[in-house]
């Protein structure tokens, strides 16, 4: 489904929900998830409706995740980073203290 730009094998470890998942050094946590068969990165606020990625340039929002305890970051827009902590985000992220988390 997506050709790797430079290395094609896996040398970090992100984690999804305290899974590990190999990833690739350059690469986006969205594609990285993709390959690795997530069900769905985040659902819906009024309907809880599973989504994924759909246009994995920034423009629909369907891949707001949670990275490293905070909510509705763009995972087609964000690099892995070895250790990463990504958790799948049911709902709207939740405020606390005036911060989305």
């Amino acid at each position: 489904m997506f050709t790797p730009i430079g290395s094609a094998e896996a040398t970090i470890t992100i984690f999804l929900d305290g899974r590990p998942i190999p990833a690739r050094a350059g690469e986006t946590i969205a594609a990285c998830l993709m390959r690795a068969a997530a069900p769905y990165f985040r659902t819906t606020p009024v309907t809880s409706s599973p989504r994924l990625p759909f246009c994995m340039i920034g423009h629909c929002f369907d891949c707001l995740i949670e990275i490293d305890g905070v909510g509705s970051r763009q995972a087609c827009l964000s690099q892995v980073c070895d250790g990463m902590r990504v958790r799948t985000q049911e709902g709207p992220a939740a405020i606390v203290g005036g911060q989305t988390q």
